[in-house]
């Protein structure tokens, strides 16, 4: 039997609130772009809206202000009925198309006690790349005596026979329906229907089928891994306190994720780049051409990683292996040797070039990760240097709707 899925209790808007104006993206997109966020906050006005119950990494500077008017915020949703239960016990299937297609996911609640995202882990639930932990205390402070949680993880199953989540899709029109709406700013459309009672219990069975033939690796967190990690310390934190009757059901035990099957045609993996700020270009890319050969890697010219300055200056390699191991490397050293530059990660190639225009910056962009490499190279290997990939670009990240209760 698999003990860390669970069902839960999920909390959706009243019937008749603007969902477009409740939906919004997941916090750790367009961190260099605070302007999208201001026209997100522009779009939602006065009406209920998650923004009000999440912390943008680009408002992380106003975290002080912030996180008591979070948690106010979502006490007074729950006082004044602008959140109801929707679904009792049970998922929330999801719909979501985007320029890619219709990518189906499943919300359910995982158990922590079978997530461990520490290096080497050999846990149900695992981290896809590697965790920072200075990341994590942010997103703990916010989860820390808040009443809900609301989602943006993207936990990947590897079930290329298609039997968790696509049954369900094929009944869809016999399930309850949820929402149906457009999601702000270019995010694309979004249902979701209730999974309750019989077809709950078929998602046990098609989830211990997959168990069985999983070689210890069945949920890998493909977005929002440090997110996770912060519930994952706040239970940690709790527990202590707590007797074993009580941390069996105690609700921070638990995480409200999206289960996303990775065989999923409308699931892409992108590239993640990076933008590097204060810097001499010509000189740190100078270093790395020193570091690559001092590593045997300087393979020559190819497309496996491009790099490029707001001087037009452009750099190109070649690599047997994905490129990003070595040059995360190098760029964790160099930053240390250089406090005066930074660095940002950034979605899509159009959003690198433009914030690359300035003189002090270069961009690096690598080739993507293929995904069907993904979990045999986790259970091999560990986890991937961080920002490897990314599920989609940016707008199709998975947007805040869903809530739950966890005090």
């Amino acid at each position: 039997m698999n003990d860390a899925l669970h069902t839960a209790e999920i909390w959706l808007p009243r019937p008749g609130a603007d969902m477009e104006k409740w939906a919004v993206v997941a916090c750790d997109q367009f961190t260099a772009q605070p302007e999208y966020w201001d026209e997100a906050e522009a779009l939602a006005g006065d009406a209920p809206s998650a923004l009000r119950l999440i912390l943008p990494e680009a408002r992380l500077d106003e975290s002080e202000a912030r996180i008591p008017a979070i948690h106010g915020a979502m006490a007074q949703y729950l006082d004044d009925g602008t959140l109801i239960p929707a679904v009792r016990d049970g998922f929330v299937l999801v719909e979501r198309t985007t320029p890619a297609g219709v990518r189906p996911g499943l919300v359910a609640a995982l158990d922590l006690d079978a997530y461990d995202f520490s290096k080497g882990s050999e846990s149900l639930i695992r981290a896809t790349e590697g965790t920072v932990l200075e990341r994590v205390p942010p997103r703990a402070r916010i989860r820390a005596g808040a009443p809900l949680e609301l989602p943006h993880v993207m936990m990947l199953i590897d079930d290329p026979g298609q039997t968790v989540i696509e049954p369900l899709m094929a009944r869809r029109a016999s399930l309850r329906a949820l929402y149906d709406f457009e999601l702000m700013l270019g995010g694309g459309h979004l249902r979701g229907w209730a999974v309750e009672g019989a077809d709950a219990r078929g998602v046990f069975e098609a989830v211990d089928a997959l168990l069985a033939r999983a070689d210890g690796l069945l949920y890998a967190v493909g977005d929002g891994n440090h997110s996770l990690a912060a519930a994952k310390q706040c239970w940690l934190d709790i527990q202590g306190a707590l007797t074993p009757e009580q941390r069996k059901s105690h609700p921070a035990r638990y995480a409200l994720v999206e289960l996303v099957n990775l065989a999923c045609p409308a699931l892409a993996f992108e590239p993640i780049h990076r933008a590097l700020f204060g810097v001499d270009a010509g000189a740190l890319m100078a270093e790395y051409r020193a570091y690559l050969a001092d590593n045997g890697a300087d393979e020559g010219e190819g497309d496996d990683l491009i790099a490029f300055d707001g001087a037009g200056r452009k750099w190109r390699f070649r690599s047997a292996q994905h490129p990003l191991r070595l040059l995360q490397a190098f760029l964790d050293g160099y930053l240390a040797r250089h406090p005066e530059a930074s660095i940002d990660y950034i979605h899509g190639e159009a959003a690198l070039r433009k914030l690359v225009s300035r003189p002090d910056a270069l961009g690096f962009m690598p080739r993507a990760f293929d995904k069907g490499e993904l979990f045999d190279y986790i259970r091999r290997f560990g986890v991937l240097p961080r920002k490897t990939f990314s599920m989609g670009e940016a707008t199709e990240k998975r947007y805040y709707v869903e809530a739950r209760k966890i005090l």
